[in-house]
C-alpha cells in the first residue's frame, strides 16, 4: 500500500475577507475530491485571507498511480485562473517506511 500527500500553497486573487476566501477555496477542494477521488481539505493559512494551504492525499496499491493522481491534482489547481500556485510539495509513504 502506498500513501501519497500533496501540499498546495496558493495565493488567491481578489479576496478581501475570510468569507470570500472560503467561497474561493471550497469549490477547489470539492472539485479535487469529486474529480480525482482523493481526500482534500484546507489545511493551513487559516487566518490569512489571501493565502490557503490545501492538503490532498491518495491511497493505492501502486506508487505510480498515486504519483499520477497527485500530479494531475497539482496541474488542475495550477490551471485555475483565479489563484496562483506558489508551491507544491509531494510526499510518499510505502510498505518499507516505518
Amino acid at each position: 500500500m502506498f500513501v501519497g500527500s500533496l501540499e498546495l500553497d496558493i495565493l488567491l486573487g481578489d479576496v478581501h475577507s475570510l468569507k470570500e476566501k472560503r467561497s474561493a477555496v471550497r469549490p477547489v477542494v470539492a472539485e479535487l475530491r469529486r474529480r480525482f477521488e482523493v481526500a482534500a481539505a484546507e489545511a493551513g493559512h487559516l487566518d490569512l485571507h489571501r493565502r490557503a494551504l490545501i492538503g490532498v492525499s491518495c491511497v493505492a496499491a501502486d506508487a505510480g498511480h498515486v504519483t499520477a493522481v497527485l500530479e494531475r491534482c497539482e496541474r488542475h489547481v495550477a490551471a485555475r485562473p483565479e489563484l496562483e500556485l506558489l508551491s507544491a510539495r509531494h510526499r510518499m509513504l510505502g510498505p518499507d517506511d516505518d
